[in-house]
């Protein structure tokens, strides 16, 4: 009667739960006394982190790899400058304005300001003509084409980025030149009343032609990286585009482009980085005249690469500096244009993660 069947069980759970303990810690060489339970969620203690492992090595690396971009770029600007300075002071003119180029005379000469128009001029009209028809193949090879055709169409145009920029000036100054002279005297005939068709000729290393082999060139770095891009856009937004009864271009505008439009950004100030630097093609297909015009068919325009390709072999060592210091405004035009770029899509990026 005197008997506990409930205290005499456990009694018995904790015998056992103590000679577990016991006979854990005896097992593992640990006195039983100085066991500790297992944090709450099982596991165990994450091993310490080792002062010099894996992952500090990793982010040095990163982090050296990052500085190393800043370094170059200081190292490109004061190589640019202080070859540029002797230059600069030799100059009689002012550099930003005067609108000729002779560095070489006993009394240097030179001027920016031709070089600088007429590289901005091509490299806008370069990008007017490319970029639609970029953003169309795009389009055309993400949304429409059947896989079969636009696997090796993409793979066509990926490999166009790779044909050296000289065939493309050769190319356009002894196949091409032809067409778009017969080309710009259509344009004259019909529309000389529009001051950029005007003039009397002749016709053929001009501008236009400059632009179109330059928009050439640019094309398959606008299309590739604008495919990648409409081809990362979510299913379900496509999904629920089409749901609610859109049709296929009206899915395209709502859900594709504005999901892809820093992208998209991004990939045509990459190629009018590639268009602003562009340099043997432009020498082979403008023709070198120092004149600020906005007729684009006449014979005539410049650039800052194309006459540093034209002048440097002739070039004294004023010369040679005062190309270099065209090269330093050309370097200071990308550097501005690719800080416009990630300004544009960072403030995109934040208004859209705002609205989300």
């Amino acid at each position: 009667m005197g008997d506990n069947p409930s205290g005499s069980d456990n009694a018995t759970a904790g015998d056992l739960g103590v000679t577990g303990r016991h006979a854990r810690g005896a097992g593992t060489g640990v006195a039983p006394g100085s066991y500790e339970e297992p944090p709450f969620g099982g596991g165990g203690a994450l091993p310490k982190k080792t002062r010099f492992g894996m992952e500090a090595g990793f982010r040095g690396l990163s982090v050296a790899a990052g500085a190393m971009v800043l370094v170059i770029i200081v190292a490109i600007a004061v190589f640019l400058i202080s070859k540029a300075v002797p230059a600069l002071s030799a100059n009689t003119e002012n550099f930003l304005t005067y609108k000729s180029w002779f560095p070489n005379e006993t009394e240097p000469k030179f001027g920016i300001a031709v070089l600088a128009f007429g590289t901005v001029l091509t490299s806008i009209i370069a990008l007017l003509v490319a970029v639609p028809i970029a953003l169309g193949i795009a389009l055309f090879l993400s949304h429409y084409a059947p896989k079969r055709l636009a696997t090796p169409l993409g793979f066509v145009i990926d490999l166009l980025a790779a044909v050296p920029s000289v065939v493309f000036g050769l190319w356009g100054r002894d196949v091409f030149m032809e067409p778009v002279r017969n080309f710009s005297a259509w344009l004259n005939e019909y529309f000389s009343w529009i001051p950029i068709f005007g003039g009397d000729g002749p016709f053929g290393r001009s501008v236009l032609l400059g632009s179109l082999v330059l928009a050439i060139m640019v094309l398959p770095i606008v299309t590739s990286l604008s495919r990648e891009v409409f081809m990362q856009t979510p299913g379900m937004n496509e999904e629920a585009a089409l749901a609610l009864g859109a049709t296929k271009w009206e899915m395209v505008r709502t859900a594709v482009l504005p999901y892809g439009k820093p992208g998209v950004i991004a990939a045509v100030m990459l190629g009018l980085g590639r268009a602003l630097g562009e340099t043997i093609a432009l020498a082979l297909t403008l023709g070198v005249v120092f004149n600020i015009s906005f007729n684009i068919i006449e014979n005539g325009g410049n650039s800052i690469a194309a006459n540093i390709a034209n002048s440097f072999g002739e070039a004294n060592e004023t010369g040679r500096g005062a190309l270099i210091a065209s090269g330093l405004v050309l370097f200071a035009i990308t550097l501005v244009v690719n800080m416009a770029a990630r300004a544009i899509i960072y403030r995109r990026r934040e208004f859209r993660d705002s609205a989300a």
